[in-house]
C-alpha cells in the first residue's frame, strides 16, 4: 500500500471515530471518505482532507461549497459543445481541427465584396477584437474547460451524481465522440485572416486552462457515476497524442522558446500533461529547468516582471504569468521539486514576484504601471498560493484580498485560476 493510500485509510478511520462511528469494515471506511484524486495541479490528499472537514460541518467550507455548487448549477443546462459546429472549418478544411482568431488583431479597412475580411489586419495590444468570439472555437473550448472543472469539483465535494454525469457528457462530446471530437493539435489556433493560418502563440488558448481538464479527469477517475473505463482510456490516448504534438510540432517548439508568459504557460502545460500521462521524468525536468530558464530571466531582483510590465495590461499580465508559475510549482510538489525555494543569481524568486503585487492586491497602493482595466481580485489566487507556500507577507495580506466574482473558492480548489476575463 502506498503512503497516499495509507494516509487515506488513517484519515477515514479518524473521521469515523470522531463522528462516533466504528470503522468495523474497510468497505464502510471507503464509503465515508472519497479517494484522493491523482491530480496534476491540485493536491489530491488535501482535497480528501477538505472533503472530510466539509462533511463534518466546517462552516467556512460550507460557504465555499455553496459558491462552488452555484457555479456548477449554471452549467447543468448548458452545452455540450463541439469543435465541429463552427460556421467555417479551420484553414485546412477539417472541422475537427480547433480554430481560434488572434484576439488583438483588427481589420484596417471596412470589409467589401472584394476584401471581405477588411485586410490587412493590424495589432492593437490589449484591445480584444469581438470577431474572435464568433465563428471560431475559442469561447466554446473555454466553456468546456471551466464547466468540466466546476462540475467535477462539485461532484467530489457533494457526491451529487448529476454533476458527474454532466461533466462526463461535456468531455466525451468535445474529446471522444467520433462525430464531434477535436483532433489533438492546435495547428490553427489564433490565426490572422489573410496573414497566418495558425500561430505557435495560439497554444496559450489551451495552456492557460487545460490543466483544469486534467484535474477534472483525475477527480472523475475516483469513481464518478457514468465515467467509464472506456472514457478514461480514451482521454489517456487523447492526452498522450496532444503531449506528443506539443513536444514535436514546430509550433510547440516555437512556443517552448517564448521568453514571456507564453513560455511559462507552455512549461506548465507540458509538465502537467507529462505527469498526468505517467512521464514523471519529463514533468520533473520541466519544473527543474524552469528555475534557470524562466524565473531567473523573467523576474527582476525587485520581484517585477519586466516583459509583462511592458504590456498595456501590465497588472493582468503580471498576475497571469504568476498563475502559470504557481501551478508549475504545484506540479513540482508532486515530483519532488520545490520551485518556491529557488532564488536566482540576483535573488529572483516566486515569493518576490508575488510580494511585488501585494500593495495593489490589498488596496494599500495604486498599481504604478499601465493598465487599461484594473481588477484587484486578479491577484487573489496567486497571493493565496504564496501564503500556502510559506510567504509571511502574503499570509498577512490574505485578509485584505478582494473576493473574486462568484466567491473565493481557494479552500476547495487551491490552484490559481485566471480570475479576470481578458484572454490571450
Amino acid at each position: 500500500m502506498s503512503a497516499r493510500s495509507r494516509l487515506g485509510v488513517l484519515l477515514a478511520a479518524l473521521a469515523a471515530f470522531t463522528a462516533g462511528a466504528v470503522p468495523a469494515a474497510t468497505a464502510r471506511v471507503e464509503h465515508l471518505v472519497p479517494k484522493a484524486p491523482h491530480t496534476a495541479v491540485l493536491d489530491g490528499t488535501r482535497m480528501q482532507q477538505t472533503k472530510i472537514r466539509l462533511d463534518r460541518g466546517d462552516s467556512q467550507l460550507r460557504r465555499s461549497a455553496r459558491a462552488l455548487t452555484a457555479r456548477a448549477d449554471k452549467w447543468l443546462n448548458q452545452g455540450p459543445w463541439t469543435v465541429v459546429d463552427k460556421p467555417k472549418p479551420a484553414p485546412g478544411g477539417d472541422t475537427h481541427d480547433y480554430l481560434s482568431q488572434a484576439p488583438y488583431w483588427w481589420p484596417s479597412t471596412p470589409p467589401t465584396a472584394d476584401n471581405p475580411w477588411g485586410c490587412p489586419y493590424v495589432q492593437r495590444d490589449g484591445q480584444r477584437n469581438p470577431e474572435v468570439d464568433t465563428g471560431t472555437d475559442r469561447q466554446d473550448v473555454e466553456k468546456v474547460f471551466d464547466s468540466a472543472y466546476d462540475l467535477s469539483l462539485a461532484w467530489y465535494y457533494t457526491g451529487e451524481k448529476r454533476y458527474a454525469v454532466k461533466a462526463g457528457q461535456i468531455l466525451r462530446t468535445w474529446f471522444l465522440d467520433p462525430a464531434t471530437k477535436m483532433n489533438p493539435n492546435l495547428n490553427h489556433a489564433q490565426f490572422i485572416p489573410c496573414k497566418y493560418d495558425g500561430r505557435a502563440i495560439g497554444i496559450i488558448d489551451f495552456s492557460q486552462s487545460y490543466t483544469s481538464v486534467l484535474d477534472a479527469l483525475a477527480i472523475l477517475d475516483t469513481g464518478a457515476a457514468g465515467w467509464t473505463k472506456t472514457d478514461r482510456a480514451g482521454m489517456a490516448r487523447w492526452n498522450t497524442a496532444f503531449l506528443d504534438w506539443l513536444k514535436n510540432s514546430d509550433f510547440g517548439k516555437q512556443e517552448a522558446a517564448a521568453a514571456n508568459n507564453h513560455g511559462t504557460f507552455f512549461d506548465m502545460q507540458l509538465a502537467a500533461l507529462a505527469y498526468a500521462t505517467g512521464d514523471t521524468d519529463l514533468a520533473r525536468r520541466t519544473v527543474v529547468n524552469a528555475r534557470s530558464a524562466r524565473i531567473a530571466p523573467q523576474i527582476a531582483a525587485d520581484g517585477s516582471q519586466p516583459q509583462e510590465l511592458a504590456r498595456t495590461r501590465s497588472w493582468h499580465y503580471s498576475t497571469f504569468d504568476l498563475v502559470a508559475y504557481t501551478r508549475l510549482a504545484a506540479i513540482g510538489r508532486h515530483v519532488g521539486v520545490n520551485l518556491w525555494k529557488y532564488q536566482g543569481p540576483d535573488g529572483q524568486s516566486l515569493f518576490k514576484a508575488v510580494d511585488y503585487l501585494l500593495p495593489a492586491a490589498t488596496g494599500a497602493a495604486a498599481w504604478p504601471h499601465p493598465e487599461l482595466e484594473f481588477y484587484r481580485y486578479a491577484a487573489t489566487d496567486v497571493v493565496h498560493a504564496a501564503a500556502d507556500a510559506g510567504d509571511r507577507r502574503a499570509q498577512r495580506a490574505v485578509p485584505s484580498l478582494q473576493e473574486p466574482p462568484g466567491g473565493d473558492l481557494w479552500a476547495l480548489r487551491p490552484a490559481a485560476e485566471q480570475l479576470d476575463s481578458i484572454a490571450g
